[in-house]
């Protein structure tokens, strides 16, 4: 069998140890040497023979599919499938799994220092200083304030319990919020709009929908405390990158931090004016303990499926 390989954290000489495990099952293996994500027109020509793959934040489309006959499952290394075109692999027979939870950790502290860095301007005091500058700026204190969480799942339980230990209020708004974790774990469940005018920190951990694409519009934003924070660690469409660069500008918000864009990698983005936005590289699963994880579930999950084996983690046959 023929599979390929294209997330950035599972390639020759990075986690050998989940790699060796595939490779007992198949020697026939294409790895992605771009360093990146693939787009449509360079994924086909490596997919096309292949009869698996565990994919990274490819573009995973229908011409995709229809191109790759052989294909039966795309392994999801990471619990996110928006770019897989779910309807289409359920019309190509292809199965798709995923790894849910297994980054939780990972990206949920992500966030929270995403948070802290914005509030104190860690990155900007930093540079500023490194260059032989002695600045004074003024920073926000998390304790007391109120942080709303928008989608309650692994992640933002995370996230929730480093605010609880910052001694800041937690809000959530999730459509298929858990009522009974919220009243044990001192969360108070809000709708949409309640959280986004009550909340000076907001931390997004949704998936990217077409209800939820810019979800974070102009509208959402202005509803905020002056003075707020935005902090994306989820995907990239969410907020509307234009009303937020206009919040930026007019002071609106206090400052951004974005581990997702809507353009990756986001190249000349024109949020990079401010020094208030603090960009990372789409990495928050990526430390040793996540990777390992993520790499081990979903070379199980390719194998079970190729195997003919039950794999609870399906996701186009829920």
């Amino acid at each position: 069998m023929k599979i390929l390989v294209t997330p950035t954290s599972l390639q020759p000489g990075k986690n050998e140890a989940a790699l060796s495990v595939l490779r007992g099952f198949t020697e026939d293996l294409v790895f992605n040497g771009t360093g990146k994500p693939l787009s449509e027109e360079e994924l086909i020509p490596l997919l096309k023979d292949c009869d698996g793959y565990i994919a990274g934040l490819d573009e995973i489309t229908e011409k995709v599919m229809a191109a790759c006959p052989r294909l039966k499952v795309i392994s999801r290394y990471g619990a996110g499938y928006d770019r897989v075109d779910i309807a289409a692999a359920g019309r190509h027979g292809i199965k798709v799994t995923n790894t849910p939870g297994v980054n939780a950790q990972a990206v949920g502290e992500l966030a929270f220092g995403l948070i802290l860095a914005t509030a104190r301007r860690i990155p900007y005091l930093s540079n500023e200083t490194r260059k032989g500058a002695w600045v004074r700026s003024t920073g926000m204190e998390l304790k007391g304030k109120t942080l709303g969480i928008l989608g309650l799942g692994a992640i933002g339980k995370v996230v929730a319990s480093c605010a609880r230990g910052f001694g800041m209020q937690v809000l959530a708004y999730d459509p298929y919020i858990n009522e009974e974790y919220c009243r044990s774990h001192g969360v108070e469940a809000v709708s949409f709009e309640e959280l986004m005018s009550r909340s000076n920190v907001v931390s997004l951990h949704l998936p990217l929908l077409d209800s939820t694409y810019h979800m974070i519009d102009k509208e959402a934003i202005g509803r905020l405390p002056d003075g707020a924070i935005l902090v994306n660690a989820s995907r990239g469409g969410i907020i509307d990158e234009d009303a937020a660069y206009e919040a930026l500008k007019s002071r609106k918000l206090f400052g951004l931090g974005l581990d997702a864009f809507e353009t990756e990698p986001p190249e000349a983005s024109r949020l990079f004016e401010f020094d208030n936005v603090i960009a990372t590289p789409h990495t928050g699963a990526h430390t040793q303990e996540a990777t390992e994880h993520m790499a081990d579930l979903s070379i199980k999950n390719l194998m079970d499926v190729l195997s003919g084996r039950e794999c609870p983690f399906i996701v186009n046959e829920k």
